[in-house]
């Protein structure tokens, strides 16, 4: 990661609902007089976009604004932020797409903000796990078993 920047570990990860990750296209399809049509990669490396809400206490909300407006510029800088995906939860690196929605009061004392993050990268598997690491990928929840069972105690 690039950016020296992070999303405030006193602020929570964002909401499961409506979470869910866009990727860019990576090819280009142009249609055919035939009814046909031809495909070709264009991108090997694209964004992903990941429409993100979060609830917020009175006290986090302030310092979620404060946070956005004087460390990441108003919303224009990278940031390094926990997010899950296929690839599990790590951390990314992200930046606002436009202006967050909100907040709009929930229950008593909690806001809710909703926006969209740009992901820098897609979250994929690279290429020498995909050639000679499927088994492993396909295993991973039995190796991580067995390594925690049965690795020695300090």
């Amino acid at each position: 990661m690039a950016t020296e920047k992070e999303f405030p570990e006193y602020l929570p990860t964002p909401l499961r609902n409506g979470y869910g990750l866009k990727p860019a296209p990576t090819f280009a399809r142009t249609s055919m007089a035939s009814g046909r049509a031809k495909q070709r990669p264009v991108n090997t490396t694209v964004p992903t976009m990941v429409p993100v809400a979060f609830l917020l206490t009175q006290e986090q909300a302030q310092l979620f604004e404060a946070w956005f407006n004087y460390e990441i510029s108003y919303g224009t800088e990278w940031f390094n932020c926990q997010l899950d995906s296929p690839m599990g939860l790590r951390p990314y690196e992200c930046r606002f797409t436009g202006m967050y929605e909100g907040p709009k009061l929930r229950g008593l004392r909690h806001w809710e903000y909703r926006a969209e993050f740009e992901i820098r990268e897609r979250p994929v598997l690279n290429e020498e796990y995909w050639l000679y690491g499927q088994s492993f990928v396909q295993n991973q929840s039995i190796i991580d078993v067995a390594l925690n069972s049965l690795w020695p105690q300090p």
